[in-house]
């Protein structure tokens, strides 16, 4: 079986630096051979951090990277010489990453800027050396800090696909052939289910050179919200999308159905879904005839703008532009 390019999940084991030790040490001179303490302070545990890289789609590149150990901090020297801090690894991620602890479930950073650095796991901080603990009352100090240690824990990297569109719909929808008509994307398709079983992007040419970015996002099923099918891998791209075109084919036994279908599984997954803005749009309507247009749209929801399009003929796809257009817009303006 052919493995997929698309990685949007890895499991990996993280380890920052442990601090330095703080010297314990004492001045030597000629004529006194304990003319002070001069223990250094220990140098800091490396720290793991997190960088956007816009380049990057998937975590394909880090399938086989394990094991992230950060550089130990040095211990501190006499003279008053700090160790050296442990070397930091910085792991490039997509746009849309988020970091969570695999114990706990919490999320504990997300990227959403190329070149945005999150330190995600700090190295432990250096101990201090006995120079630092000299007093009046206690000019000779016998001790130093050990450096602290770093933290380990299994964390899990998870992406989610950053568009301003995402298509919902049913296996063979259509999702994928509008993708390949109104974008550059060379998405797979063919006439039987789960075709598109990872995201595609594509970025949809406008008017004056502006551009908006579209997901074809693998076909829910009833019964995603509880993991059947692609279930979860697939509703939590939905997250990053601020507008949802739900394609509901012409040929449909009942487009209203299919629709409250496709809703419910997003409530049932996340109900703050259901404050996205929606789009329906009835695709393969080249077969349709005014009559049967009219009869469908009474069926739909009233309070949700549809269109009739057809990727094939093309028909429809300019209006359909206008509107997402109009809408993202609307989005960002009432943001």
């Amino acid at each position: 079986m052919e493995k997929s390019n698309f990685v949007d999940q890895i499991r990996i084991f993280c380890r920052s630096g442990h601090g330095g030790a703080g010297s314990r040490h004492f001045m030597r001179t000629k004529y006194n051979a304990t003319a002070g303490p001069d223990g250094g302070d220990g140098g800091r545990g490396g720290h793991i951090i997190l960088k956007g890289n816009k380049n990057l789609w998937t975590l394909l590149h880090l399938r086989y990277f394990k094991n992230v150990l950060a550089e130990n901090g040095e211990s501190g020297s006499g003279n008053n010489c700090t160790g050296r801090s442990g070397k930091d690894i910085i792991i490039d991620v997509p746009l849309g990453t988020i970091a969570i602890d695999e114990e706990t479930g919490k999320e504990e950073a997300e990227i959403l800027e190329d070149g945005q650095e999150i330190i995600w796991i700090k190295g432990g901080r250096g101990g201090l050396g006995n120079a630092n603990f000299a007093t009046a009352t206690n000019q000779v100090p016998e001790y130093a800090q050990p450096g602290e240690p770093g933290q380990e824990a299994w964390k899990v990297l998870e992406l989610k696909v950053l568009a301003d569109v995402g298509l919902v719909g049913f296996p063979n929808a259509g999702k994928s052939t509008l993708l390949s008509v109104i974008t550059a994307a060379k998405p797979k398709i063919a006439d039987y289910a789960f075709t598109t079983i990872n995201p595609n992007l594509g970025i949809v040419p406008y008017r004056d050179g502006k551009s908006f970015c579209i997901a074809d996002l693998p076909g829910i099923i009833e019964g995603a919200a509880e993991g059947k099918g692609l279930g979860h891998r697939f509703l939590r791209h939905i997250e990053r999308n601020p507008v949802l075109l739900f394609m509901i084919p012409a040929d449909s036994a009942d487009h209203r159905k299919e629709f409250d279908v496709l809703v419910n599984e997003l409530e049932q997954y996340n109900p703050e879904l259901l404050h996205k803005s929606f789009l329906i749009a009835i695709t393969k309507s080249d077969m349709l005839d005014e009559e049967l247009k009219a009869a469908i749209s009474k069926e739909l929801p009233p309070d949700i703008p549809h269109l009739f399009i057809s990727s094939v003929t093309q028909k429809g796809l300019p209006a359909l532009k206008d509107k997402l257009w109009e809408v993202l817009n609307k989005k960002i303006v009432n943001k």
